[in-house]
């Protein structure tokens, strides 16, 4: 994997101000994208964008969290397929190669 050092060098236009409000009403409390937006194999017709999120301590969503990765999808202008847990077998590389874009400090 390429080394992408910000937003600015993805495939995909990201509203930094439109994801952190995005995250901070949900309860999130970092957002990172994985998967092949941040590979050379990325197909601006085709690809979803992966989505990771962990949320702020004590927030835990409900039924509502299945309708988010349509609303970030509207922000992302593509389908995201939005998780908060990975497969165990996949999770270490994935956190590895992650870019977070919004971390609540």
């Amino acid at each position: 994997m390429a080394d992408i050092m910000s937003t600015t060098d993805l495939p995909i236009r990201i509203d930094t101000e439109e994801i952190a409000a995005f995250c901070r009403e949900r309860g999130i409390r970092k957002l990172s994208l994985f998967g092949s937006v941040l590979r050379e194999d990325f197909d601006p017709r085709r690809s979803d964008v992966d989505v990771l999120v962990e949320f702020l301590p004590g927030r835990t969503p409900g039924w509502e969290y299945f309708g988010w990765g349509e609303d970030l999808g509207r922000i992302l202008g593509r389908k995201a397929d939005l998780c908060s847990q990975l497969n165990p077998y996949i999770e270490g590389q994935v956190r590895r190669d992650a870019l977070t874009i919004y971390e609540q400090t």
